[in-house]
């Protein structure tokens, strides 16, 4: 074992330990997606739908919120601890769910199950970079963006089967099961991990302070144009709020002998540019899974079934985009190329969907959804194997964790930025949305479809951006061991 404390792994552990962590990360992200199709169900049966969407805001909530808590957790007592309790306090928040009476408590129980949901995607790539070099790192990074793929893919069917054929409680039951498996497998399995645990402080009041900055914030995304019109005092009153405790935050970072994100991380150049342009892929990539669907059902007019096989091409995109940066980085001397020409490749797809919003043949239409998310998936690995490549061991966790947040939080804006594009118009989104069977004439069709030339433009505006933040990262040579990370030349 060397100066920083890692331990060999052969490619066999490796890839043990990681059927581990990509399960407790299935757990995580499948219950953003499961719950969704089971609202109606859970709403009828508790009978409360006005309140329905709590229990999806409430873990959202939790989950974004901990996530920087998580990452320096891990960097003060070590990960397997830290992901062994994140398993177990989602677990216990998946049975408070199943056996909630009522709506309201529900949502409280849903917001215990993102307090432990939000640390296991962040801790489980802290783990991968405890065992893998940087310079391997990416081709790991795969299997991380297949998960996510799978829970958008199977989480709205599987959740919508078990309502239907067992019980609504049945989506939460299911963690029961899976969560007792991620817990064993990783709790023998990290035990060979190299000892980062550090004599360190929490700062309890950053913690509070950026808490108390992102609820309302995110409430604001929610709710926004939805329950409350965008100038109404209600949302106003959230961003002021989410203001206030911002710049509490900031304050309490640069005061703070030990921050809940230390200065060195917010201040590295690679992790700001690759955060911002990972963040900014990442949004327009959920923005338009959100959208999407509308598009296919109201303009192109497919059925809300065959609108669902015809976003296949848009989930699958990210994973391929993915794979092949993955793959690449291992090998290529200049990283940032590929990501590069794969942001390209995303811009002009998306300039092609605003120049031409309607009248495109199915299969031409499917194959630029499926380039913008090949262009969009090459920038995930290669941000997060250059954050995690730039910054010290001992602040890995506080670095994964963050870079998670922020991209979260860019993704959630995004989706809100572009859900108010398409509804905030004329009424016809909204008929597509409540009607499963919604007939447009003409006129509505066109109105609908000039809202979503905006989203594409909109689209290719942030995918420039994110282009010019990446151009902009230092491309620091991949370590091969656990040398420490190469200085910035300045």
């Amino acid at each position: 074992m060397n100066s920083e404390n890692r331990a060999d792994f052969s490619r066999p552990e490796i890839l043990s330990i990681l059927l581990g962590l990509l399960l407790a990360m299935l757990l995580g992200a499948l219950d953003q997606t499961i719950v969704a199709t089971a609202m109606p169900t859970i709403g009828r049966e508790l009978g409360d739908v006005e309140q329905l969407p709590w229990i999806v805001t409430a873990y959202l909530l939790a989950s974004v919120a901990v996530t920087p808590l998580y990452g320096k957790l891990a960097d003060i007592h070590g990960r397997r601890v830290v992901m062994l309790s994140a398993i177990v306090i989602f677990v216990v928040g998946s049975i408070a769910c199943a056996l909630s009476p009522s709506v309201p408590i529900l949502a409280v129980a849903r917001a215990v199950q993102g307090a432990g949901g939000g640390g296991l995607i962040s801790l489980a790539q802290t783990i991968i970079a405890d065992i893998v070099s940087p310079r391997e790192r990416g081709r790991y990074q795969v299997h991380i963006a297949s998960v996510f793929a799978t829970s958008s893919l199977a989480g709205p069917a599987l959740g919508g089967l078990l309502a239907d054929h067992l019980h609504w409680s049945a989506i939460f039951w299911i963690n029961i099961p899976l969560g007792a498996a991620a817990f064993f497998m990783t709790s023998s399995r990290l035990k060979r991990l190299p000892n980062v645990a550090r004599p360190h402080k929490l700062d309890i009041l950053g913690a509070l302070l950026l808490l108390l900055a992102t609820s309302p914030f995110l409430l604001a995304l929610s709710w926004g144009g939805v329950r409350y019109a965008w100038t109404s005092p209600v949302i106003a009153g959230l961003i002021a709020a989410a203001i206030l405790f911002g710049l509490g935050f900031v304050w309490r970072t640069r005061t703070a002998d030990e921050p809940l994100i230390p200065a060195s991380v917010l201040g590295n150049q690679v992790v700001k540019t690759a955060t911002i342009a990972a963040g900014l892929s990442m949004g327009v990539f959920i923005g338009l899974s959100i959208v999407m669907p509308i598009y296919l059902e109201g303009v192109v007019g497919l059925s809300a079934s065959m609108s669902g096989l015809a976003l296949i091409p848009l989930m699958i995109g990210t994973v391929i985009g993915a794979t092949i940066a993955g793959r690449a980085m291992s090998r290529a001397a200049n990283y940032k190329r590929l990501p590069l020409a794969g942001l390209a490749l995303g811009f002009i797809a998306c300039a092609i969907l605003a120049w031409r919003p309607r009248g495109l043949p199915l299969p031409v239409l499917e194959g630029l959804l499926l380039a913008v998310t090949i262009g969009l998936g090459t920038v995930l690995p290669t941000a997060t194997v250059s954050i995690q490549n730039a910054v010290q061991r001992s602040e890995l966790g506080a670095a994964t964790g963050a870079s998670n947040f922020f991209r979260q939080i860019g993704s959630a804006l995004v989706a809100a930025v572009f859900g108010a594009i398409v509804f905030g118009g004329s009424g016809v989104a909204q008929e597509v949305t409540m009607s499963a069977h919604a007939t447009l004439d003409p006129a509505s069709i066109e109105a609908l479809a000039q809202a979503f030339r905006h989203v594409y433009i909109g689209a290719c505006s942030l995918i420039l951006v994110a282009a010019a933040f990446f151009a902009a990262m230092e491309m620091r040579p991949l370590r091969s061991g656990a040398e420490p990370p190469a200085d910035s030349g300045h």
